[in-house]
């Protein structure tokens, strides 16, 4: 039976190579067996060196949970933190997520506060940078590669599970951890940034780091920043890209806003990037539209052009539109319009823009008449011009005001009652 007889004799090397074998010894065996094997091979590891400005590491690590004193609100943090290979110099900053956005605004700062660019960062396989993560071929975020496009700079992801590859900004974080936040009282985001600016200047700045020997601020400042690339002439807007589709109602939706394009896309995906102050929309390859950003949920931005046609012609028929066209057309189909707009309990709006319409086929002319004797019966209806209009009705004299009537009309006929007496 396997593992039986002497415990030498089961648990020797031969009897572990046997195909089924159990291993039946305490934790402690297994804890000695492993402490061997590092004894005997122990791991072997390499420093790796930088030239000045050829590298920055970058990582997050859990920031402090902060109580806004002017608001009430309490939120967790994260530390963004870049530090300089050659020189140990860093930037690092505290925010409340670690969207793409945020990784974006996060670089660009840090480069303007470095004032240039190093050759190639060092980073994470975190969402907002790496969407998929390989050892041999990783699929960049697409914002994040036109960050790198335009700073000028290579992207160097650490492979999976190995953040060793970029040891200098473990160790920084720690520092951060270590060294920033023990003992420390933040009023809001923006006072912890100015807490955190002032103690990267100052303390961590100038101490003596325990590899380098050197003052990091000193190493930055009189080799490695002129080492670095230099900022772009103008500073490129970092957009986010989303995949989005249009709706029936020509509109996509981002961040719970919603933006308008061309009608003829409706149901089909577009691209779009947001920027901090814009949004563009994209069709393969092409500028479709252009929108100011919107900051508000439910916010809408909507372009005329972008709706289809008949949906234009509705928006553009407003109120003060219809008064116009009913002005050319007469006085009495200005008085009928203004009688409808004038209604406290109906709106009137697609009635008045059918009675106007209807100028388009019966002509100008004949929809005054028949406005006018709308007017004239004390009904002035959509409904009673259409049919003034299809009878031929405007083209008939008013009989109540021809000079033909008899008697029996007028009310002076022979045998007509006088009724008055009947309620004096």
């Amino acid at each position: 039976m396997v593992g039986a007889g002497h415990p030498r004799q089961a648990h020797s090397p031969e009897s572990r190579r046997t195909p089924g074998y159990q291993f039946t010894g305490s934790y402690s065996s297994v804890r000695r067996f492993v402490g061997s094997l590092k004894r005997t091979h122990p791991r072997v590891t390499t420093v790796l060196d930088f030239d000045p400005g050829e590298a920055g590491q970058v990582d997050f690590g859990r920031g402090p949970t902060i109580t806004d004193v002017f608001t009430g609100e309490t939120f967790r943090t994260w530390m963004f933190v870049m530090v300089l290979a050659w020189s140990r110099h860093q930037y690092a900053e505290i925010v409340r997520d670690q969207k793409v956005e945020t990784w974006l605004g996060c670089h660009r700062r840090a480069f303007e506060f470095f004032g240039g660019v190093p050759a190639r960062l060092i980073i994470d396989n975190l969402k907002a940078a790496i969407l998929k993560a390989c050892y041999y071929d990783p699929v960049v975020q697409r914002s994040f590669g036109e960050c790198a496009e335009a700073y000028g700079f290579q992207i160097s992801p650490c492979p999976v599970a190995e953040p060793k590859k970029k040891g200098r900004v473990e160790r920084g974080v720690q520092y951060l951890t270590d060294s920033f936040l023990p003992l420390r009282d933040f009023r809001s985001l923006a006072d912890s940034n100015e807490q955190l600016l002032a103690w990267i200047m100052g303390e961590a700045g100038n101490r003596i780091h325990g590899t380098t020997h050197e003052r990091p601020l000193t190493r930055f400042v009189e080799v490695e920043r002129a080492f670095l690339r230099p900022l772009p002439a103008v500073p490129p807007q970092l957009g986010v890209w989303a995949k989005v589709k249009l709706h029936g109602d020509c509109h996509v939706q981002f961040e719970k806003c919603f933006y308008s394009a061309p009608w003829r896309l409706v149901r089909k995906h577009l691209w779009l990037c947001a920027c901090e102050k814009t949004i563009r929309i994209f069709h393969e390859f092409e500028l479709v539209a252009i929108h100011p950003r919107l900051g508000k949920p439910g916010s809408r931005s909507t372009s005329p052009e972008h709706l289809p046609p008949e949906a234009r012609a509705f928006l553009m028929r407003d109120p003060q539109w219809c008064l116009k066209q009913a002005r050319g057309i007469g006085t009495a189909c200005f008085s009928l319009v203004e009688h409808l707009f004038s209604d406290a309990v109906l709106d009137n709006l697609r009635a008045v823009q059918g009675i106007l319409r209807l100028g388009e086929r019966y002509g100008r002319a004949r929809l005054e008449a028949a406005c006018q004797r709308a007017l004239s019966y004390g009904n002035p209806r959509y409904r009673t011009v259409k049919q003034i209009l299809e009878k031929g009705l405007d083209q008939q004299m008013d009989l109540l005001d021809s000079p033909t009537l008899t008697d029996a009309y007028t009310g002076k006929g022979r045998f007509c009652r006088d009724t008055r007496t009947f309620f004096n």
